[in-house]
């Protein structure tokens, strides 16, 4: 039984932008603070601390004001965190996915860290002071680990369908969501056969279904099960029957929640890096307002004069206004649910566009008009950005294996590799002519010149400092995403003399370890207008020139 009680929040309240008239150093739109808000708990010190696994650290945030007052990173061996919880000492302990890393930081500020399998990712104590946590996305099993991070992690089960955001019942079971089944289940931790057994049968019993993609559960201090789903519902369940509630409605996306001490909600977004506190009587608050969490790619699609910004920020496609910087779309991508897969780049192809995900494996050509996938590219490994020329793709490949990088061109008869590279980043294209980046030499190349493939390739500049994202101005000069030194510059192709543009970018976030270089590849784009659109990747902004 669904028994509907919805507080339903108005997307503008999480979704913050800032237009021209308010902007400095020529920001025209502001998202989110955090690289996306993912597993959440109240410290002893009645702080929220919530994890931003694209962001690499994470944030203490003041639960009344909802200020970050603090921000742990790499100085404290913050690597891609994607659940917290704390032990009874006080210790925060946390998940790193991609490593796959437990961290304990202990109230005295030392770390340790014990290595369980990548794809770790849920993680909880149980009443008595035992550790657990799953493997989520990249694996699939259940662990026991030791909280002294000393003894090997024990395996408890495999298998289960993907485990995600868990909690200890006041039964003594273990609750967490089976995403991929949309049901939460119950698990006696203690029933499981011996771990030589390869089927490690254990007793889980369905406690809820029906769920879209459930991604968290927490029970608060009345002993009540709540839950996220990433279809924007926050749901409490009746565990002795089943039914569930909608306490809340909020954008799609959703990735944990958090309750305090007055059974107060914090629920977090992964796709739009808000925070929302619901009070018990279903009244909710933005803490962290939400936005763009990792601009990468921009694109201009002008229309009767009026010019649209797309910008890929990986869980999204957004669309803006280029004068304005009011939002005008967004079409989430997470888990399969929309038909492109986490854009990190985006260009402009006529009336549609061009979307490179390596996170997903695929270059897809997107109708924004009809929100249809065009074309779905799988033969490229590591795909970092991708441009048209003459009718052709052409990809900016990192390879599946060491230099195995390179520029590629899919003709009708095939790939053909345009150059090899080190790491190539940034394309831009003017007719029949091509030009890339590579991100770890800092070299601008032309590639391509009057439909011609040049070999070897004509070096138009050399010494950059991560160059990422490109595009051609209207002028012919090219314009360059420096990366490394926080600057946009302006190139003439024909002589190599370079000018600086704008400084001070927010720009040059730090991969997480086991992704690709350029991660979120902050770029450029021009419109018909002459204005030029960076994506700031580091500080979630983007600028107009």
């Amino acid at each position: 039984m669904h028994r509907p009680f919805a507080f339903v929040l108005a997307g503008t309240l999480l979704l913050g932008f800032s237009s021209t008239a308010h902007a400095k150093r020529s920001i025209l739109v502001e998202g989110a603070r955090l690289h996306g808000a993912n597993g959440m708990n109240v410290g002893p010190d009645g702080k929220l601390y919530v994890a931003s696994f694209l962001g690499n650290e994470i944030a203490v945030v003041n639960r009344k004001s909802g200020a970050v007052v603090r921000r742990l990173d790499g100085s404290d061996g913050v690597d891609g965190p994607d659940d917290l919880t704390f032990g009874p000492g006080g210790s925060l302990y946390w998940t790193s996915l991609m490593t796959g890393n437990v961290v304990r930081r202990s109230p005295s500020g030392d770390i340790t860290q014990q290595f369980v399998a990548p794809g770790v990712n849920p993680i909880t104590f149980s009443d008595t002071g035992r550790l657990f946590v799953a493997l989520d996305f990249l694996g699939d099993a259940l662990y026991e680990v030791d909280p002294a991070l000393s003894d090997p992690p024990r395996l408890i089960t495999r298998n289960l369908g993907f485990l995600n955001g868990m909690d200890w019942g006041p039964d003594g079971r273990l609750y967490g969501p089976i995403w991929t089944q949309g049901r939460v289940v119950s698990i006696d931790v203690d029933s499981c056969t011996d771990a030589v057994d390869p089927e490690l049968e254990c007793d889980v019993q369905t406690v809820a279904d029906g769920f879209f993609i459930p991604a968290a559960v927490k029970f608060d201090g009345l002993g009540r099960l709540h839950a996220v789903d990433q279809n924007g519902e926050v749901v409490r369940i009746d565990v002795a029957t089943g039914d569930t509630e909608v306490l809340a409605v909020l954008p799609a996306g959703l990735d944990n929640l958090a309750i305090d001490a007055q059974n107060k909600l914090y629920v977090s977004s992964a796709a739009d890096g808000f925070v929302v506190r619901i009070e018990p009587n279903g009244q909710a608050r933005t803490l962290l307002p939400g936005g763009m969490i990792l601009p990468g790619g921009v694109a201009v699609v002008s229309q009767g004069g009026a010019e649209s910004v797309y910008v890929a920020d990986l869980a999204s496609l957004r669309e803006f206004d280029g004068d304005t910087g009011a939002p005008l779309d967004v079409t989430k991508s997470f888990l399969g649910v929309t038909e492109f897969h986490a854009p990190a780049t985006v260009y402009a192809d006529g009336a549609s566009l061009i979307l490179s995900a390596w996170f997903a494996g695929v270059v897809q050509v997107y109708d924004p008009a009809t929100e249809t996938v065009l074309e779905t590219h799988t033969d490229f490994a590591s795909p970092l950005n991708a441009v048209r020329l003459q009718g052709d793709l052409v990809v900016a490949e990192l390879g599946a294996a060491p230099g195995a990088a390179r520029v590629v061109r899919k003709t009708s008869g095939g790939l053909e590799t345009l150059a090899p590279m080190t790491v190539p980043s940034g394309l831009a294209v003017s007719g029949g002519d091509l030009w890339a980046a590579d991100w770890a030499t800092g070299a601008v190349l032309q590639l391509v010149s009057g439909g011609v493939t040049l070999s070897p390739p004509f070096e138009v500049a050399a010494g950059l400092d991560q160059p990422e994202g490109m595009a051609v101005d209207l002028d012919g000069t090219l314009l360059v995403v420096e990366s490394g030194r926080r600057r946009l510059l302006r190139i003439d192709p024909s002589t190599g003399h370079t000018t600086v543009v704008a400084k001070r970018l927010e720009v040059g976030l730090d991969a997480i370890t086991a992704t690709v270089p350029t991660f979120a590849m902050s770029s450029v784009a021009v419109g018909p207008s002459g204005a030029i659109y960076v994506s700031g990747d580091e500080g979630n902004v983007l600028y107009r020139f």
